[in-house]
């Protein structure tokens, strides 16, 4: 039998809810039945370009539909309701990034998909980008050697969100690409930001440093408000340096032949010293695919879904990057005091007794 799409309601039209609307409508797997959100006119402009798909200003029509899965990309601070009404309304759910604005909410939403047997999968669109993916490769093959340090620049002016500061809008995105490329977690969190572009807004420019297994650094720079509009991500270990340039497609990754390291000795006097090692290779710029990360995204939860598999950025591990992003913001308010990141492990039983909204 011919195997039936999967059917869509997308919830929220902003600049990654059309990208979702125009992706899924390409797919042969997929199906957009229904878009939902509070702005008509954004609503007549998905008529105007997708004409067969209905539209709606509430969400319970939306989810009352022959559906079987939902996109939420709605503003940050409504995630939380509005993922939970779809997962009771036994809708599998992809979401934008950052999942929620609380860990306690993450944990709930995590939580309940699992109770429902319901795939939740989080928009951590670098995850799924063909160059990063390249880069785990070099990592899990232990190419690079040691893992010294990670740091990552993300600037750019504006877009400025009203929603979430700088950090949780831009670092998110290298924290969970640290947290996958590390295939590890940070223990503490420290963190610096300025509202250099409005007094009473929230941070437009933010500094992280993050404390990996194996006494490994990490370090995030963003911010709204610098002119250079940058997208870098660099590893440096002891055999190789990889640098990630997102603006540079012809040489997405490059791979620097280049390392030092030392190796101990013991002189005649029982006393160590030590012998620094230095290498120096060549540069390669190896083949990426140019495919549109969004839509590896989006084959990849539709492939979960039938195939029941475990997404690459599951709820727990969204979880995970909300309680990095809630010390962070802690340490901000602690002008850069180092604090620790408590994680939570998602129980669904523990759900049943926790299931009013966190707020």
């Amino acid at each position: 039998m011919e195997r039936q799409p999967l059917r869509f309601a997308v919830i929220g039209t902003g600049y990654w809810g059309i990208n979702y609307v125009r992706l899924l409508s390409e797919l042969p797997d997929a199906e957009v039945v229904i878009v939902c959100d509070q702005n008509s006119a954004r609503l007549k402009e998905i008529e105007r370009r997708f004409p067969r798909v209905q539209v709606t200003t509430d969400l319970h029509t939306a989810l009352s539909q022959d559906i079987d899965a939902a996109v939420v990309a709605t503003n940050a601070t409504s995630h939380f309701e509005v993922v939970q009404a779809c997962l009771k309304a036994g809708k599998h759910v992809l979401v934008e990034k950052p999942m929620t604005t609380r860990a306690a909410e993450a944990n709930q939403l995590t939580a309940l998909a699992s109770l429902m047997g319901l795939k939740l999968m989080v928009g951590h669109i670098f995850l799924y980008n063909a160059g990063i993916q390249k880069i785990r490769t070099y990592v899990a093959g232990n190419d690079l050697g040691k893992i010294y340090y990670v740091y990552a620049k993300r600037t750019n002016l504006g877009p400025i969100r009203t929603d979430v500061n700088a950090l949780w809008d831009l670092a998110s995105h290298d924290v969970s690409i640290f947290n996958y490329l590390l295939d590890a977690r940070p223990s503490w969190v420290s963190a610096t930001g300025s509202r250099v572009l409005c007094e009473g807004c929230r941070e437009d420019v933010g500094f992280m440093v993050l404390q990996y297994p194996n006494g490994i650094l990490g370090h995030i720079h963003v911010s709204w408000a610098d002119p250079n509009k940058e997208r870098e991500l660099v590893i440096v270990g002891s055999e190789a340096r990889v640098v990630f340039n997102d603006l540079n497609p012809m040489e997405q990754v490059r791979v620097f032949e280049k390392g030092v390291s030392y190796e101990s000795m013991l002189d005649p006097s029982n006393h160590y010293e030590y012998k620094l090692l230095m290498r120096d290779g060549d540069i390669i710029s190896p083949r990426i695919e140019a495919v549109e990360p969004l839509r590896n995204e989006c084959l990849h939860f539709i492939d979960c879904v039938l195939h029941d598999k475990q997404p690459l950025s599951h709820g727990q591990s969204g979880a995970d990057v909300i309680a990095i992003m809630e010390a962070t913001n802690q340490s901000l308010a602690m002008n850069g005091a180092p604090v620790e990141i408590k994680y939570e492990e998602v129980d669904e039983y523990k759900y049943i007794f926790t299931a009013s909204p966190v707020r």
